[in-house]
């Protein structure tokens, strides 16, 4: 079992003496424009609670500085927690060392001892624990053959590729069979190729070993194909947490529905109406009756009509004879798909349109119209940016 527990828990740093300057001045330290400002210093995680079950995986993900890397550090350890606790199966880590918390760390940077061969990298960490040799060599070629790296063991870092060093890194940390295996933006810097060969690799190794994983990455994509479930950070706040679908079908509140998505959702100054019983929306002159589950949840909340911000994701707008008009400003050509960017009730809009169903080649400057069907539109109140149905 490996079961995590996050109650409560926040973060905070003090000030160092040029931060108290700003502070007595009424300015903000830089780099934490976007952070709570307290007495005690600066607030980089509050409010942290989270469950994590046996064997899942787990991704934090968000923009930088939102606390998500400094969450991960609090549970290996190597940061301490200013208030709530912190569970490892069961048992309160708070102030256990972090040799003795049966965890390892996948760094961004590969942290790897250049003078090592493969082998002795990964070999390490146990030596250290004096694990008896014949039982290092087993584990070490066990976790080179998961990984693909066997024929690498007598080579040294800098021999290697990025993608096998990250390779290297992740078999130090296995060998030891942790009970939470923690990874930091670890595919940060390798290029897209590689991000992608590595990510299918990590999605084969947690089938393969008895880990609970926690990820942190500011890449969506990432969270979205890695992740059993994910957590979505801002300014130190969870946003939302969720399976992908869920987050991507339902989300929570603006920042959510602009951050998860690829090209990002398209928003809209609309109306929220109710004609006969039944919730519209109105954009453009245009009017589209709510689906029935979106029907239910806004009316189980006695959600009123009024000015709300709409979403409607690229993917899920079509071109029409009618509806919502538009002036292209660029076609992009991206193969199975042109991605439309024109300017519609004065925001700057993404349309989604399979090359199958192109009947034109479109030009800046030409007018079109697009519309949208009832289930894929999302109401955000303009006053707290929360999702109106939920």
């Amino acid at each position: 079992m490996a079961t995590v527990q996050l109650k409560n828990i926040k973060k905070v740093y003090p000030y160092d003496s040029g931060e108290e300057k700003k502070k007595k001045k009424g300015e903000e330290p830089e780099n934490q424009v976007n952070l709570q400002i307290t007495e005690e210093g600066v607030v980089a995680v509050q409010e942290f609670n989270l469950d994590i079950a046996d064997k899942e995986f787990i991704v934090l993900v968000g923009p930088s500085g939102c606390g998500k890397s400094t969450t991960l550090r609090m549970v290996a350890g190597l940061e301490e927690i200013t208030a709530g606790e912190l569970y490892i199966d069961g048992k309160l880590v708070n102030d256990v060392a972090p040799k003795d918390r049966d965890i390892s760390m996948v760094f961004q940077n590969y942290a790897l001892y250049p003078h090592m061969t493969v082998y002795e990298n990964m070999a390490f960490s146990l030596k250290l624990r004096h694990t008896p040799k014949d039982e290092i060599d087993r584990k070490v070629r066990e976790a080179a053959e998961i990984l693909g790296i066997t024929e690498y063991l007598r080579r040294k870092p800098k021999a290697l590729s990025g993608g096998q060093r990250q390779r290297v890194a992740i078999g130090r940390s296995i060998v030891r069979a942790p009970k939470v295996m923690l990874m930091d933006e670890p595919l940060s810097n390798l290029d897209a190729k590689l991000r992608n060969e590595m990510r299918a690799e990590i999605i084969k190794l947690r089938q393969r070993i008895d880990s609970t994983f926690i990820y942190v990455t500011h890449d969506q994509t990432e969270a979205m194909t890695l992740g059993d479930r994910i957590v979505i950070m801002k300014d130190g706040y969870i946003q939302q947490i969720g399976t992908p679908q869920e987050v991507f079908n339902h989300p929570a509140n603006l920042f959510v529905a602009g951050f998860i998505g690829t090209p990002v959702m398209n928003f809209f100054d609309a109306k929220l109406l109710k004609e006969q019983g039944k919730y519209l929306v109105e954009v453009g002159g245009l009017k589209v009756e709510l689906s029935e589950d979106k029907q239910e949840r806004l009316a189980a909340n006695k959600v009123e009509p009024q000015e709300v911000t709409l979403g409607v994701r690229p993917e899920h707008t079509d071109l029409s004879q009618d509806g919502v008009e538009a002036k292209v400003d660029v076609s992009e050509m991206m193969g199975s798909s042109v991605h439309l960017h024109v300017t519609a009730e004065g925001r700057d809009v993404i349309i989604i349109v399979p090359t199958i169903d192109m009947k034109d080649n479109y030009r800046m400057g030409d007018t079109v119209h697009f519309s949208f069907d009832g289930r894929v539109a999302h109401v955000f109140s303009k006053e707290t940016e929360r999702n109106l149905e939920f």
